[in-house]
């Protein structure tokens, strides 16, 4: 089976919501490329590695949680960005890229997704107030201690942690936002939440955590967005009958 890619647009679109999140670059078909789409790669960066990798898969269309076209970036098509997008019209390749609708969405989202492989019960958002709340909090399935949790996320999401806070409080009570959601941890200190879970952290962050008696841990950006891409094409791929395959380009950041 195959769609068109005016056709997966539309039901991405559709299933993410697009239109009510407000992002820092375009949802949805970045890059045009061949009508029909058969096969994908799914990927968390659209970086030259991943491009280089569908064209070896021979795919239709990558799809992706960074895209391209950031607010603010410099619009000339020089150097790297030429380069990237030079091999996607070469090869018709299709860019799809979901950014703030990827982390959120209630399903396939990578937030929910971390939760997943966390054991963590998902609750409301941090921010109760927002349906598209980007940062979730939660309650672990069973109690577990601040080692525990630095073991786990080195085990399930096979990355490296930075985190600060007593290596035997026990934590029941969690936030968390994957990528670069550190500044919410000011939030979760405020709802009396346990421990917040990021991708990054920044130099206040820690002061932050000790100062208001939360703890932290940073996994990694890459690795915390691992699993919304990868579960989006796992779900087209069982829907539609595509061909596709999830590429993990190695990052430690």
């Amino acid at each position: 089976m195959s769609l068109t890619n005016l056709e997966l647009l539309h039901y991405l679109s559709e299933l993410l919501k697009t239109s009510k999140i407000k992002d820092y670059c375009p949802n949805g078909l970045q890059v045009e490329g061949k009508t029909n789409i058969q096969k994908i790669v799914t990927g968390v960066t659209a970086s030259q590695a991943l491009i280089d990798a569908a064209i070896e898969y021979q795919a239709d269309a990558i799809l992706v949680h960074h895209g391209y076209f950031w607010k603010g970036e410099d619009p000339c098509l020089r150097g790297m960005k030429k380069r990237r997008l030079a091999a996607l019209l070469a090869h018709d390749i299709n860019l799809f890229a979901f950014h703030l609708p990827l982390d959120v969405h209630t399903e396939f989202g990578n937030n929910v997704q971390l939760a997943k492989r966390l054991s963590i019960d998902v609750g409301q958002g941090v921010d109760a107030n927002d349906p598209f709340s980007v940062a979730l909090r939660g309650r672990f399935k069973t109690p577990i201690t601040h080692q525990q949790l630095v073991d786990r996320l080195r085990t399930e999401l096979k990355t490296t942690v930075l985190s600060e806070g007593d290596p035997e409080r026990i934590i029941t009570t969690v936030a968390w936002c994957t990528g670069g959601g550190q500044g919410y941890i000011d939030a979760a200190a405020d709802l009396g939440i346990d421990a917040f879970i990021s991708g990054e952290v920044s130099e206040q962050t820690i002061h932050t955590a000790r100062e208001m008696n939360i703890d932290f841990f940073a996994a990694g950006h890459h690795a915390t967005e691992r699993y919304g891409a990868k579960a989006l094409g796992e779900h087209l791929a069982e829907k539609f009958e595509l061909d596709v395959t999830f590429v993990d380009i190695p990052n430690p950041a």
